[in-house]
């Protein structure tokens, strides 16, 4: 295994971290989305990667995704940037999305990559930080969890076609959990 970088992405990325973005989906979410929902994810690829073309070129500057590489190949990547959920105190950042090919999955790089997502926040003097994270979710909240976020009390709902999302917010103090 070739060792990680963690780079920024650009817009010729897009197809890439659309391809993971599917595949994670389709992986992760087995079992708490409809099977057909995931399945036809792949036929949505180019609408997925068009998607992210348009997120990585029209970007705020304090907008950022980075990217988890091994060699040429992207295994992951996270996307922050400054919140838009209204109840937040200024300094309040997002972790929009974090997700892995599966192949890479328990092997470091998720945490790795989160980290280093994290510290980028901190050293841009965001002061705490929030991501949604679905109910069901075991998996991942146990990851957050373990990386020293926790549930703030905040849920919303999501109606997607055929299904709803229930999903939990996560906090973060980002100055108090510096010092630790």
């Amino acid at each position: 295994m070739s060792a990680l970088e963690v780079r920024l992405a650009r817009s010729e990325d897009a197809p890439a971290i659309a391809a993971v973005h599917v595949r994670s989906w389709q992986w992760a979410y087995r079992g708490q989305i409809p099977d057909d929902y995931l399945d036809g994810l792949s036929a949505r690829l180019a609408e997925r990667t068009e998607m992210w073309r348009q997120i990585l070129t029209s970007r705020l500057p304090e907008d950022r995704t980075w990217l988890a590489m091994q060699g040429d190949r992207m295994v992951g990547f996270v996307d922050t940037g400054p919140t838009h959920d209204t109840d937040a105190r200024p300094g309040t950042a997002e972790i929009r999305a974090l997700y892995l090919d599966p192949s890479a999955v328990g092997l470091g790089i998720g945490r790795a990559l989160f980290a280093h997502a994290v510290d980028d926040l901190r050293q841009r003097h965001f002061r705490r930080a929030i991501l949604w994270v679905l109910a069901t979710n075991r998996r991942a909240r146990r990851f957050y969890e373990v990386a020293g976020w926790c549930p703030d009390g905040v849920t919303k709902t999501e109606e997607r076609p055929g299904f709803i999302l229930e999903e939990m917010r996560y906090r973060i103090d980002l100055v108090a959990n510096a010092l630790s």
